[in-house]
């Protein structure tokens, strides 16, 4: 598979999480898709990324921020429905709140890298 596919099927995965979102009743900001170099290399500085090889850096991982009745949703046993849908969508989709170094429970992608 190309990357600009993947990048395609990305797309089709995120907008069916945005539809299930919505129709859970949630509402969604949405956060970072495309990250230069030069920003991964300042997130990995600080902390913010453990890897040079973002899916941010090819389009296919996606940050997106979920609120119910005005409350940001941040932790894992609140955002898990969102990861294990996005999880059954395709097996090369990852969400960031399953990660075992740290969470990153806004991060959800596609493992292209």
């Amino acid at each position: 598979m190309t990357l600009g596919q993947h990048q395609e099927a990305f797309m089709r995965d995120f907008s069916k999480l945005l539809i299930f979102i919505h129709e859970n009743g949630y509402e969604v900001r949405g956060g970072e898709l495309l990250r230069t170099p030069e920003m991964q290399e300042i997130y990995l500085k600080t902390g913010k990324s453990k890897t040079s090889k973002s899916n941010h850096l090819v389009k296919c991982a996606v940050d997106l921020f979920i609120f119910k009745d005005g409350k940001w949703l941040q932790t894992v046993d609140e955002l898990k429905m969102f990861g294990d849908y996005w999880c059954s969508l395709n097996e090369i989709n990852q969400w960031g709140g399953f990660y075992q170094s740290f969470k990153d429970t806004p991060h959800f992608e596609r493992r292209v890298q």
